[in-house]
C-alpha cells in the first residue's frame, strides 16, 4: 500500500471509528486486566514503586512487541536512524509513558477511583486544545467544543452516579491526576507531529521500550518486587502488553493522518468500556443499566458532532 492510499484508508470515517472504538475498548479493558494482574501477582494498589515496576515490564515488551511486529510487516527493521529521530522518541517516552504514569500512579493513591475517572476524561479537552492553540494543527470550533462537552456529560453520568464524591483537592492527588491527562494530550499531538517526518509504529515501539527500561529501573530502584509468576499471570500479562502494542500504536497512525479532536474524542469511550467490563469480569456494582445506555448515547452523539463538521467541511 502507497503512503497515499495508507494516508485515504487511515482518514476514512469508518476505519478512523472503528479503529478508535477498538482502541477505546482495549484501554477500557485494561482496568479489569489490571486489578487482575494486582491480584495475581499480590500487588496492593499503594505500592507505588511495585506498581510502576509492573508497568514499566509491560510497556518495556510492549515496545519491542510493536517494533519487531512493524519490522516484519514493513520487511525493515524500525530504529531511530538520526540523532533528532532519536530525540522524539525520547520526548515522547519522557511525555507518553514516563510522566504520564508518574503523575498517574502517584495521584491514584490520593485521588478517590470516581474523581480520578472525571479528571482523566478532560484528556479529550486537553488534547483539543493544545493542538489548537499550540501546535496549530486545526481549528477550534464551536461545534468541536459542544461535541467534547456532551460527550464528557456522558462520562460523568456513568462514573458519578449513585456514588458519592467529596470535593476535596489537592495538588499531589487530583492534581498529578489532572497533570497526567494533559501529559496524555500532549503526547498525541506530539505523536501527530513527529509522524509527519518518521515512522508512526517505530517511534510508538521505541518510545515505549525506552520509557518501559526508566520506568522498570526506577520501580525496582526504590523498592519495588513482586511475584506469583503463573500460567494465568503471564498469560494476563502478555495481554496487558497486547493492549498498549495496539492500541497506541493503532492510536499514533489515526492521530498521525486526522484532525486530533476527531481521534481523541472516542477517548471519552474509555471509561464506559471500563464500567461495563470491570461490572462482567469484576462484578462491581455499578450503574450498567438506563443509566450506561444514557451515557454511551451522549457519548456517541459527541462523536457524531465532531466528525459531522469534517464531513461537510470535504464536501
Amino acid at each position: 500500500m502507497t503512503e497515499k492510499k495508507s494516508s485515504s484508508f487511515l482518514s476514512n470515517i469508518w476505519v478512523v471509528s472503528l479503529g478508535a472504538a477498538l482502541c477505546s475498548f482495549l484501554w477500557g479493558s485494561a482496568t479489569p486486566a489490571i486489578k487482575t494482574g494486582y491480584a495475581l501477582f499480590s500487588i496492593a494498589a499503594d505500592d507505588t514503586p511495585t506498581v510502576v515496576l509492573f508497568a514499566g515490564i509491560r510497556f518495556f515488551f510492549a515496545g519491542i512487541f510493536t517494533t519487531l511486529f512493524g519490522s516484519l510487516i514493513q520487511k525493515k527493521v524500525l530504529l531511530p536512524r538520526s540523532v533528532m529521530a532519536f530525540k522524539k522518541v525520547v520526548a515522547l517516552a519522557m511525555v507518553q509513558t514516563i510522566l504520564q504514569y508518574f503523575f498517574f500512579y502517584g495521584g491514584l493513591t490520593r485521588c478517590p477511583g470516581v474523581k480520578s475517572s472525571v479528571i482523566l476524561a478532560t484528556n479529550v479537552f486537553a488534547s483539543l486544545l493544545i493542538a489548537a492553540l499550540l501546535f496549530k494543527q486545526e481549528k477550534l470550533t464551536l461545534l468541536k467544543i459542544l461535541g467534547c462537552v456532551i460527550g464528557f456529560v456522558g462520562v460523568v453520568l456513568v462514573t458519578v452516579s449513585g456514588k458519592s464524591v467529596d470535593y476535596h483537592i489537592s495538588f499531589g492527588g487530583e492534581g498529578f491526576i489532572f497533570l497526567s491527562s494533559l501529559c496524555y494530550g500532549l503526547s498525541g499531538c506530539l505523536m501527530k507531529s513527529f509522524s509527519r517526518d518518521d515512522n508512526t509504529v517505530m517511534l510508538s515501539g521505541w518510545q515505549f521500550t525506552f520509557g518501559g527500561a526508566v520506568m522498570i529501573f526506577t520501580g525496582f530502584c526504590l523498592g519495588g518486587r513482586f511475584s506469583g509468576f503463573t500460567a494465568l499471570s503471564v498469560l494476563l500479562l502478555a495481554y496487558l502488553v497486547f493492549i498498549s502494542a495496539v492500541a497506541y500504536t493503532l492510536w499514533g497512525l489515526l492521530l498521525a493522518h486526522n484532525d486530533v479532536s476527531r481521534v481523541v474524542i472516542f477517548g471519552f469511550l474509555n471509561p464506559v468500556f471500563g464500567v461495563i467490563l470491570s461490572s462482567i469480569f469484576l462484578h462491581e456494582q455499578s450503574q450498567t443499566g438506563l443509566v450506561t445506555i444514557i451515557s454511551l448515547i451522549l457519548v456517541c452523539i459527541g462523536i457524531f458532532i465532531v466528525n459531522y463538521r469534517k464531513r461537510t467541511e470535504r464536501k
